[in-house]
């Protein structure tokens, strides 16, 4: 698979926490920093997603905004 995002973090899939219509699925990664992804129920099926699977968060974003209160 090619992909144009540049930024791939791979990890373990440690939840994956379904709703309605989206789910929660939280990466932990090398080192213990944690990326949670919402992303559709059918997705989470087609790509058999469950704890303990290796995966990877692909990021692809033109801004990233950082604020304070």
């Amino acid at each position: 698979m090619k992909l144009s995002a540049r930024n791939i973090l791979r990890g373990t899939v440690v939840a994956v926490t379904r709703g309605a219509t989206t789910a929660h699925v939280r990466l932990e990664l090398p080192g213990g920093a944690i990326v949670t992804a919402s992303i559709t129920n059918e997705a989470v099926d087609e790509l058999g997603l469950a704890a303990g699977q290796a995966a990877s968060a692909v990021i692809k974003s033109s801004d990233v905004m950082i604020a304070v209160d």
